[in-house]
């Protein structure tokens, strides 16, 4: 598995590939401690509730494709504008498709590794 971000543009495929390992613990070295994740639009989580939203949807067993469309730094803090897909069958046997335009920040830490500060993955749709 690849090692935290050194760039912010490397943030999105660090998080696919710690996303479609189904480890959670690898999953959630990729936030801060304090960052926030908004599963659904108005409502953001952090903490456990953060870990369980992103943990709910690597069950389902089917992986995330990423592409990021934007990446602007300005020193420590990124701003990532980024496609994603998650499409496929889960472990039941059930059709899954969701799909967003993630509006993220992510900021570099003391040791020099990316991770997400906000996790916003509809990005702007309505509530």
């Amino acid at each position: 598995m690849r090692e935290l971000a050194d760039r912010p543009e490397e943030v999105p495929a660090v998080f696919a590939e710690r996303f479609n390992s189904g480890d959670p613990t690898a999953l959630a070295q990729v936030y801060e401690d304090t960052a926030v994740l908004v599963p659904q639009p108005g409502t953001p989580v952090t903490g456990p509730d953060l870990h369980a939203a992103n943990g709910h949807l690597q069950k389902l067993g089917v992986p995330i494709s990423v592409r990021p469309r934007h990446v602007y730094r300005n020193g420590d803090l990124a701003l990532l504008i980024v496609d994603w897909v998650i499409d496929g069958t889960d472990r039941e046997g059930q059709a899954v498709h969701v799909e967003g335009t993630a509006t993220d920040v992510a900021r570099r830490g003391p040791d020099g590794r990316w991770r997400y500060v906000i996790d916003n993955p509809f990005g702007t749709r309505a509530q």
